[in-house]
Formats: structure tokens, sequence, C-alpha cells
């Protein structure tokens, strides 16, 4: 494969996640402005991990049958594409919601395929994921920023147009790469390797507690974009407040690779203190008066969302033995986007509406302060007693 061709595939990352972003931060603008309540807002922020829960399998299992990562990908792209058109000509609450299911079929699973698409193409060379994800952070932080005074200018109605032209470039990159034959080796997920993992006591109250840490994260995902232009703030601030969610991620990724020791008492120590940052962050949230304090306090997303997902994913890995880590990380996932995501817009809006963003996000407090206590706990029992889950032989495994 050419030196161009891995230069497609960065390009491709950049434009795919640039192009969500815009989606992602000001659709609830618009749906706000064409006159649908909260509650409703936050009930089609919902669909999309509800969706994911049978669109991930769908399309992992359509590009294992087909052996051709890349073509899935496109299909997903132009399937994207298609169904974000029928999402803004529709004029009612209903043929939104209808259109949204089919639009979150292709959109939702696209970032797990593109990472396994770019795994595919860098499997046996000297190049690392982390390079091509770096690519996507600086898509999504700097499309957004930029974006928002487009937006401003433009108006909601032109949210469409500036999506599909991003959306449109991202095509054209994949298009361009050279075809490929083969998809990941990933291990199958099956019910079997479910049914060992969720009988370690350790892993599910693990993902429990990830649920309702994740809930506040998901809620202020679907709802700081309304939070800021009810404090006055416009598109721009937006886009500003995105950009300064996301343009440390990739730093905070760097670092805890780097640094971080892989033990499960130094793990659960960490997430400790991540929770306890979402208690602040949060805390701060309900406080804020201004949408430039919103704005910069959305630097912590950065070491809160971007270290639980980091440092869950790598506590998962030593929860779970080997042959049933697919099963592990598949359940990690469906806890941190699906479920989570579900509760998060329908709660979340019904909070809104009903009592003010600011209450929503101290019941966001307490729930990461009660992650907090539990992950604590967890910390606590491991270091004092050591990881001796009650499983099957091949859950013997030993970390303190």
């Amino acid at each position: 494969m050419r030196t161009s061709s891995f230069s497609q595939l960065k390009l491709y990352n950049f434009f795919v996640y640039g192009a969500i972003a815009v989606f992602t931060s000001f659709f609830q603008i618009y749906l706000q402005d064409i006159g649908l309540t909260k509650i409703e807002i936050g009930s089609l922020m919902a669909i999309g991990p509800f969706v994911s829960l049978f669109a991930n399998p769908f399309w992992g299992y359509m590009s294992d049958r087909t052996q051709n990562i890349r073509k899935t990908v496109l299909i997903m792209v132009a399937g994207t594409l298609l169904f974000v058109q029928a999402v803004f000509l529709a004029q009612s609450y209903s043929l939104i919601f209808t259109a949204m299911i089919f639009y979150y079929f292709f959109q939702s699973p696209l970032f797990a395929q593109t990472n396994s698409m770019i795994l595919t193409y860098i499997d046996g060379t000297d190049y690392k994921f982390g390079s091509f994800r770096l690519w996507g952070s600086m898509g999504w932080a700097f499309t957004a920023i930029v974006a928002g005074p487009i937006m401003d200018r433009l108006g909601d109605s032109q949210m469409s147009l500036v999506f599909s032209v991003l959306l449109i470039i991202a095509f054209g990159f994949a298009l361009l790469l050279p075809r490929l034959q083969r998809s990941s080796d990933a291990p199958i997920v099956t019910m079997r390797g479910f049914s060992q993992v969720i009988m370690n006591p350790y892993f599910m109250t693990f993902v429990i507690l990830g649920i309702l840490v994740s809930i506040p994260n998901a809620m202020n995902s679907s709802f700081i974009s309304l939070y800021i232009t009810e404090l006055g703030g416009s598109k721009q601030m937006v886009g500003l407040a995105v950009f300064m969610s996301s343009i440390l991620e990739i730093v905070v990724f760097l670092l805890f690779d780097r640094f971080l020791k892989r033990k499960m008492t130094i793990m659960l120590a960490c997430l400790t203190v991540v929770s306890l940052l979402f208690v602040l962050r949060w805390e701060l949230m309900a406080l804020a008066t201004t949408p430039m304090q919103i704005a910069f306090i959305q630097l912590l997303h950065a070491v809160t969302f971007g270290g639980y997902f980091y440092v869950g994913t790598q506590l998962t890995m030593l929860f779970i033995p080997k042959p049933y880590r697919s099963s592990g990380q598949a359940l990690y996932t469906l806890s941190w986007s699906g479920i989570s995501g579900v509760i998060a817009g329908i709660f979340g809006g019904f909070m809104f509406q009903n009592f003010g963003a600011s209450v929503m996000y101290q019941v966001g407090v307490f729930m990461a302060a009660v992650g907090t206590v539990g992950f604590g706990t967890m910390y606590y029992i491991v270091r004092r007693y050591g990881y001796q889950p009650p499983l099957p032989s091949s859950y013997n495994v030993k970390s303190s």
C-alpha cells in the first residue's frame, strides 16, 4: 500500500469525524428551533444508542461475511448521507423519529467499523493506530469550531448542506483507498462468552457503576448546546465548547498509554479519581452562568471521559481472560454508549424540560459521586484481598 493511501485514510478519518461533529453539536439546536420540546429532543437523541445495540453486531457480521470492510464502510457512509436528507426534510416529530432510526442504523456503528478498517490497513506495517485516531480528533475539534460561525451565518436550515459536504469528501477519500479483501481478526462475540462474563461479580459491578457515571456524560453530550443557547450563547460558542472538549483528548490518551501501569489496583484508583473529577465537572456545569464558562469547563472532558474510556477498556482486559475479552468489551461498550445513552436521552430531556439544566447537572453530580464511592470500594477490596472471582478455572487470574 502506497504512502499516499495512508494519507487518504487519515483525511477520510478527519472528514468523517468532522461531519459527525457538526451533526452532534448543532442538531439539537435545529430541533429546538423547529418547535420540538426538550423531552422530544431527548427521545430523538436516545434513538442512536438504542439502534446501535442492533446495528453494531449487524454491520460487524456483514463485514466479516463479505470479507471487505472498505466496501462495508462505503455503504454505511452512503446510507448515512442518504437518510440524513430524510431527517432534515421531515416536517413532523413522528417523521423525524422514523427517519432517524434509519439514519442511526448506518451512522452509529460507523466509528467502530472505521477503526476496524484502519487496523486492517495498517496490519503488518510500521504505522500506529494512534496517528490515525489523532486525525479523527483533529477533525472533530477543528470542524466544530469552524462550523460554529458558518452555522451562525447560514442558519439551521443549511446544516444538512454543511454535513453533507463533509461526508461527501470523506466518501471520496474512502473511495480512493485500495481494495481490501480481508476483515479484521477480532474474536467473535458468542453467547457462551457473555454467559461467562456476566458471572464475574467484579466486572458486573464495574459495568453497573460505569452506567451511573456515563449517564450524566451522555446527558451533557445531548443537551450542552441547548444549555449554551439558553444562556445566550451563539452557535460559534457551541463550536468552541466542542473544540475545548476534544482538543486535548489525544494528549490524554498518549499520556495514559505512556505512564499508566497495567495493574488492577492502579486502574481502579485512577477510575476513582476520574469519577471524582466528573463530580467536579457536573458541579461546575450546574453553577455556570455564562456560555464562556461552559466552554472552558469542557476542557475537563478530555480527562474525565477520555480517562474513563481508556481505563475502562484496559480494566476490562484485566477482569476478563483472553477467550472472553471480545464479549467483555462488547458488554462494556454496550453499558457506556448504549444503555447510558438511552437513559440519558429520555431522563435528561425530562429533567431539563421540567426542572432546568442546573438541576439536571446536580443529578449528574449525585450519580458520579455514587460511582466514585463504588470504584473506591472496589479499589479497597482488590488491594486488600486480591482479585479472586468465584468463577470457572479460566478466570483464575491474579492481579493486585
